[in-house]
């Protein structure tokens, strides 16, 4: 209990901003747990972690670069959307304009990081014509390609950080641009706030 109301200090602290909805909770899930209302608890625990996870997504916003390669980031677009319980949040924003926009998603507790790990366990079944392992940042990562429209190719870059995922999305671009672009991501300090 007592590692507990620090964690929750400390997250009050770094939160400042929604403390008093994340405390709010916290709260009623204590006087529900009191109370042997359990499922009351769990949900107010669950609001409580959704309300922290989405002021994670803003600050991993604010971790993102104002400019990627040649492209600006086109803030009106960032996005930070959660469902706790299934994935956690995803952040998104975009550079440039469209619709050659480049596309950085990061998406906490994805469903798709057993399957890409496993892949990238086992180069062999990673590297083939359309897929192959590289490094960013010391981080294993799979660049991929499909075919776009006008059978225009693209390329993806998908990288684990535990049971999170960093994707990235550049129509258009050659697999060095979209490997630059994925390189400008400060993927250290992204991990540091979402682990």
């Amino acid at each position: 209990m007592k590692k507990l109301s620090v964690s929750i200090l400390l997250v009050l602290i770094v939160f400042g901003a929604n403390a008093q909805d994340f405390a709010k909770r916290v709260s009623e899930a204590r006087t529900a747990y009191a109370a042997h209302k359990l499922d009351d608890a769990r949900f107010a625990m669950q609001q409580a972690l959704q309300e922290l996870d989405m002021a994670t997504g803003k600050e991993i916003l604010k971790l993102l670069p104002a400019k990627i390669v040649d492209q600006s980031a086109n803030t009106s677009s960032d996005n930070v959307s959660g469902a706790s319980g299934f994935v956690g949040v995803i952040v998104h924003r975009e550079y440039g304009a469209a619709p050659g926009a480049s596309r950085i998603e990061i998406i906490t507790n994805s469903p798709m990081i057993a399957a890409l790990n496993s892949l990238l366990a086992v180069p062999l079944l990673a590297n083939n014509a359309d897929q192959k392992v590289i490094r960013i940042h010391g981080y294993k990562a799979l660049l991929s390609k499909s075919a776009g429209e006008n059978n225009q190719v693209n390329y993806q870059i998908q990288m684990p950080l535990q049971s999170s995922m960093i994707m990235v999305d550049a129509p258009g671009k050659t697999p060095e641009q979209i490997t630059k672009i994925a390189e400008a991501i400060p993927v250290e300090q992204v991990a540091k706030l979402i682990q």
